[in-house]
């Protein structure tokens, strides 16, 4: 699925992108919302060979460019016919908190109801990140659970998790 809006991007990771997935997935101040505060001590090679099989694994990675420039990642996991769920991560700094989160998501999300044709899409976020929490709710998603103390971080720590869902009718874009 490649998506174009205005100045926004989304398309398909392909083995190119594997420098900058490592550049993003090894710096732990990207990570540490998904509980690597440390980075995740990938190698490229390793990433291009999780590219490689991800038709295999029912996933599919993007890539999210502004302006010709790669700022972020997202990916969707095939749960079943009509269901997915989907990550998202704003990757460079200077492309956080001016909306444009919003932005690419209406934008992913019309994708996967319109163009790949699920009906709910899926998402879990750490119950500390107020700020996506926030963005998820304005588009629609619906809180399903809390999960306390559900998860331990890199470090050890023990962390609490939201589950959001999203169906087709409760969709608010922001396109």
């Amino acid at each position: 699925m490649n998506l174009k809006y205005k100045e926004m991007t989304i398309r398909e990771a392909v083995p190119a992108d594997a420098e900058q997935l490592c550049t993003w997935w090894n710096d732990g101040l990207v990570m540490a919302h998904a509980g690597f505060p440390n980075g995740l001590g990938i190698t490229k090679e390793a990433i291009i060979e999780k590219l490689e099989v991800q038709e295999i694994q029912n996933t599919c990675r993007h890539i999210i460019e502004y302006e010709g420039r790669p700022i972020g990642e997202m990916n969707y996991i095939r749960m079943n016919e009509s269901a997915c769920e989907m990550g998202i991560k704003i990757c460079e700094t200077d492309m956080q908190n001016r909306g444009i989160g919003k932005v690419v998501l209406s934008l992913f999300i019309r994708g996967l109801f319109e163009e790949l044709g699920y009906d709910k899409i899926c998402l879990d976020t750490n119950l500390n990140n107020k700020r996506a929490q926030h963005v998820y709710e304005q588009l629609g998603f619906q809180k399903v659970r809390v999960n306390m103390d559900s998860w331990k971080d890199q470090l050890g720590n023990l962390q609490s998790s939201v589950d959001y869902e999203l169906t087709r009718g409760g969709f608010k874009s922001y396109l």
